[in-house]
């Protein structure tokens, strides 16, 4: 049977119709360079429980976070990796039997929109030990993007207002094999000042976060 030029516009225009979408991108997997321009957008509640999965250079981890642990921190940190902060950022202090460190976003543009973003302290719950992850601070209520994760039981950060949010419940192992070669060479102000131009230069085979996002929670 032959079909007629209407007929074939018919099925043409019925396979756009039925055709499936493209799926959506999940949270996180692109950053928004809008709100994360502008940190006082971003003040939405995390959930009770929620986890992040990071793709890096080494493979992948999981971390699992309990809001009750530390309310301001898993807060700061929901909104971070809801809106792409974390990724393309490098691992730019490595201390072996310590901890690694990162946060520091590989735009300065962004890095010094959030520079004096804190954050209040939150009351200790947990203890900083292997596996563990709290913000970097530098003083009472002066925490703002940069993380760490133990290696190895560091509980005599407690009483120095390091208080963990998170732990990796999986991937431990990717994060042990992070390059540590450089050590805390890599100079911080420069990071906040030249971004990841500066890292790709100076230090080309520092491990990086790829993209960090919020795992659906029909997925878990």
């Amino acid at each position: 049977m032959r079909l007629t030029a209407i007929t074939l516009m018919t099925v043409v225009a019925l396979f756009f119709v039925v055709a499936p979408r493209p799926a959506v991108a999940q949270e996180g997997a692109k950053p928004n360079m809008e709100k994360l321009m502008n940190p006082a957008q971003l003040k939405e509640t995390a959930p009770e429980k929620f986890q992040v999965k990071f793709e890096t250079s080494k493979g992948d981890f999981i971390v699992d976070v309990t809001r009750a642990w530390a309310p301001n921190g898993a807060d700061r940190f929901y909104n971070l990796v809801k809106n792409g902060f974390y990724n393309d950022c490098r691992f730019f202090r490595v201390v072996k039997n310590f901890m690694v460190q990162f946060g520091i976003n590989g735009d300065p543009k962004i890095s010094r929109a959030w520079r004096e973003a804190n954050i209040p302290d939150d009351k200790l719950k947990e203890s900083n030990v292997r596996g563990y992850v709290t913000f970097a601070t530098a003083g009472p209520n002066t925490r703002t993007t940069q993380l760490f994760i133990s290696f190895g039981d560091n509980s005599f950060l407690d009483k120095q207002g390091f208080t963990p949010f998170g732990r990796v419940s999986k991937g431990m192992n990717v994060v042990d094999s992070i390059n540590h070669e450089f050590g805390e060479k890599p100079n911080q102000g420069q990071i906040q000042m030249e971004g990841n131009a500066y890292l790709q230069k100076t230090f080309p085979s520092l491990d990086y976060i790829k993209s960090a996002t919020l795992i659906p929670a029909e997925a878990k």
